[in-house]
């Protein structure tokens, strides 16, 4: 397993593509598609975004990959019987189009993109540019973390089997981005606070673009 050391006075350890699920009495968390980034030769980037699944009380999407990944996402879904309209609850981490690109595939859903709520054509009033979370309920919140973009939001879900798990979108890139990361964010001095504070407060990791990470204390 990769090992990482970070400034938090922690560690992360990748964990296997063999264990992507994150069971827990109220709420299970689940990677439905791994995100990658690739560079390539030319200069161009390969890349999409993690798509993740959250189910108990409500069910809930975490970003849904780009427009190629329609098929994809909604197999995925029909392997766990669920249908579109199944989703409570659709969380764009950022709008990049690789993390939002099948946004219309849910159309009863609620949306939360970025710092943006909205049910329908209906936009409702949050705390989230105040720095403050949207809470689902006891167990999820949704949070500002900006720094990649100026509104960047991860869901927080507490009471798995693995602890307090983060789905954090592109505020990581991958388990071992100690410093690849810089070149993404529009704020870095500002993406620094929200990564040390995830790195303090989260048991497991689910980057926007590769396997998630458990964080071990020092």
């Amino acid at each position: 397993m990769d090992t990482e050391v970070d400034s938090a006075r922690c560690h992360r350890v990748c964990v296997p593509e063999t264990q992507l699920d994150f069971p827990g009495q109220t709420y299970s968390v689940s990677v439905l598609k791994v995100g990658y980034s690739d560079p390539q030769a030319d200069g161009t980037c390969r890349a999409d975004g993690t798509i993740s699944l959250i189910t108990g009380l409500r069910t809930i999407l975490v970003d849904t990959g780009g427009p190629w990944d329609r098929d994809v996402l909604l197999q995925r879904l029909k392997e766990r019987a669920l249908e579109p309209r199944d989703i409570h609850i659709v969380v764009g981490t950022h709008g990049h189009s690789d993390h939002i690109g099948n946004l219309s595939l849910f159309p009863s859903s609620l949306m939360i993109v970025g710092y943006d709520l909205s049910e329908g054509d209906t936009y409702r009033p949050t705390q989230l540019a105040e720095g403050l979370p949207y809470c689902v309920d006891e167990y999820v919140s949704v949070i500002p973390t900006p720094g990649h973009t100026g509104q960047d939001v991860s869901v927080q879900v507490k009471g798995t089997t693995a602890g307090t798990v983060l789905v954090a979108g592109d505020l990581f890139e991958c388990c071992s981005d100690m410093n690849s990361w810089r070149d993404l964010s529009m704020n870095t001095a500002v993406q620094e606070v929200s990564r040390q504070k995830a790195l303090c407060t989260a048991d497991v990791i689910i980057p926007g673009h590769g396997l998630p990470f458990r964080v071990v204390r020092n």
